[in-house]
């Protein structure tokens, strides 16, 4: 019994990075309902190795390079780490939403392969914003104190994707990525929740944090992500009668890029 729970936790963790990362997993995990369910579990793992892996790159390249391209390339490595997942779904949701036209043609607009110009505009905005922080954090040598809170950003994001998947009906019904999640459940993200608040604390603790300052930054971030993430599922949501896998993308976007701000913020 305790051998098929660790096997099953397992694939759920494969599953996380198979599905939102290109980080190599070489088995094959079936994506049904019930391991797409439990796999929301460890979507604070995957946001915390795609934050420490962006940051490391950062590292790597800070007083090597440039502030500028050094954040081109920082910024390209975060893009590839999740192979632009999450940046498509922005794009497709921009040019959904921002359509102005009725819920079902926004949808229609949003399964649509090719990029519109509200997709190309919004995806500009974030890239921008993305690279000027990145390279204002290399620029004063702060990227290294900064990537406990590049990782806090990563984690926060993909942790609201999960909740939001309780929060708000799947737009297309049973159709679509989306609908893959229809098994999430309350115990599902209370796993999800259990495993970012320890993450957080740990990866806070290892640069250096002391627990006091650690929890501070945790209510911060949880606040953020809150107000944010809880504006952005309701806009959404109220545009489309629900949500998408694209708008899942589109808001682990906005939070990793409000997210980045605040730190920014903190410490430049």
């Amino acid at each position: 019994m305790a051998d098929r729970s660790f096997i099953k936790g397992l694939q759920a963790i494969g599953a996380a990075f198979q599905l939102l990362t290109r980080i190599p997993v070489p088995v094959q995990i079936p994506f049904t309902p019930s391991v797409l369910a439990r796999s929301v579990a460890a979507y604070p793992l995957v946001g915390l190795a795609v934050g420490l892996l962006t940051a490391g790159a950062g590292w790597l390249l800070q007083g090597r390079l440039p502030s500028m391209p050094a954040a081109v390339i920082v910024l390209l490595t975060w893009i590839a780490l999740s192979g632009a997942l999450h940046l498509d779904g922005l794009m497709d949701t921009a040019d959904g939403v921002l359509s102005h036209r009725s819920r079902e043609r926004m949808l229609e607009i949003m399964k649509d392969s090719r990029v519109g110009a509200m997709g190309v505009i919004a995806a500009v905005i974030v890239l921008l914003l993305k690279f000027s922080l990145l390279a204002e954090l290399l620029e004063d040598d702060a990227l290294a104190s900064a990537a406990p809170h590049l990782a806090a950003a990563c984690m926060w994001s993909r942790l609201w994707m999960a909740v939001s998947m309780t929060l708000w009906p799947n737009a297309r019904g049973k159709e679509g990525l989306g609908g893959m999640f229809a098994g999430v459940a309350i115990r599902h993200i209370a796993a999800a929740g259990l495993a970012h608040v320890i993450l957080l604390f740990g990866v806070y603790t290892a640069f250096g944090c002391s627990l006091a300052e650690a929890g501070g930054y945790v209510v911060v971030g949880a606040g953020l992500t809150l107000v944010a993430g809880g504006l952005s599922g309701w806009w959404l949501s109220r545009k489309l009668g629900g949500l998408t896998g694209d708008t899942y993308g589109a808001m682990n976007e906005l939070l990793e890029t409000t997210l980045l701000l605040a730190a920014c913020a903190i410490l430049v």
